[in-house]
């Protein structure tokens, strides 16, 4: 349920909508706007029903959310969401980049790489310390050891960093070192985890399944925010299709649906949305043309190397690149870089 406030609402008459809404054992959202406050009553449907919500002073009306992911829906909050990212704030005018290795390799490899992307124009690391690999004998990340990589990088750079988490049983390991949580795509639907990240106080970074719908998407997401945690950020990685030019299909279609849809700020992720580095370019472009707050690209020094995704990581040169043809494309269509 959403409660909108009249223009002339005071700070006392606000509060008191609030108490008593926490008396009744319920939770509140508060978004301020301009001229209007919009407060988002959280709990069992039926409780809420029963309760005089339009009765308070300073109510102007009340409505309700008829979206089945009731949290994340636009309505909700009736304004975009900013998270932020240790000093790094998604989901404003400005595009943010993340960049970095698929996985974190060495000391030497994750160091290079993330002062090379912070001084092309990168604001966020991204390193995989626990890798989700279709095959078994893949290489499978380096677990602690390269969590304390990671943080060594962030140490050197000042970027905070984003990094995935597999399992609940790592969650605590990775938290302490994330400044963000990654959930990948495979884990999309891993309710379990979802909830468990839902209770930290760390922003989570939502990948979409390779085979999930944009409501399922939303309906994951749900699921963080129903814990408390609304710090989440949306991610469009491609989804399987039919067509096998590409390793998967970038579904640009799902950024300005996100963005009317959610208030929840949406990454748009290139490297797996199409896994040719070639390609990868002009997807990026195409992302921020669409609307996208953030763009995640893979990069790496040694791409011939790589333990992982190689063929589809961009070189710093390239990297450096595109970021000023970004830049170019953020500034045609009223944003920043």
């Amino acid at each position: 349920m959403i409660i909108i406030t009249r223009p002339d609402a005071t700070e006392a008459q606000i509060e008191r909508i609030v108490d008593s809404v926490h008396q009744w054992g319920l939770k509140t959202e508060v978004s301020r706007g301009v001229l209007r406050v919009v407060i988002g009553v959280i709990g069992p449907e039926d409780k809420i029903r029963e309760k005089p919500l339009g009765a308070f002073p300073g109510v102007e009306s009340v409505m309700p959310v008829l979206k089945p992911y009731k949290l994340v829906s636009y309505e909700f909050r009736g304004t975009p969401s900013h998270v932020k990212i240790g000093p790094v704030t998604v989901g404003t005018p400005e595009v943010v980049l993340m960049a970095g290795p698929c996985s974190v390799e060495s000391y030497e490899q994750i160091t290079f790489i993330a002062k090379s992307v912070a001084k092309a124009g990168a604001k966020i690391l991204r390193g995989g310390a626990f890798k989700p690999r279709t095959s078994p004998y893949s290489f499978q990340g380096l677990g602690k050891v390269g969590l304390q990589f990671l943080h060594e990088a962030r140490e050197l750079t000042g970027m905070p960093i984003i990094t995935e988490v597999m399992d609940t049983k790592d969650l605590e390991l990775v938290a302490a070192y994330a400044d963000c949580l990654q959930i990948g795509a495979r884990n999309m639907q891993n309710f379990a985890l979802l909830r468990e990240v839902g209770r930290t106080n760390l922003p989570v970074m939502l990948k979409r399944g390779m085979a999930a719908s944009i409501k399922d998407l939303l309906m994951s997401a749900e699921y963080i925010l129903s814990e408390g945690n609304f710090n989440v950020l949306l991610c469009e990685r491609g989804i399987r299709t039919f067509e096998t030019m590409t390793r998967n299909t970038l579904d640009l279609n799902a950024v300005p649906v996100l963005k009317a849809e959610t208030h929840l700020p949406v990454v748009v992720d290139p490297t797996h949305g199409v896994g040719v580095r070639e390609f990868v370019p002009a997807m990026a472009l195409a992302g921020v043309a669409a609307g996208a707050d953030a763009l995640m690209l893979e990069v790496h020094h040694e791409p011939e190397r790589a333990k992982s995704d190689g063929e589809q990581s961009l070189r710093p040169h390239e990297f450096d690149d595109l970021v000023t043809r970004i830049r170019r494309v953020a500034e045609a269509v009223g944003r920043s870089l």
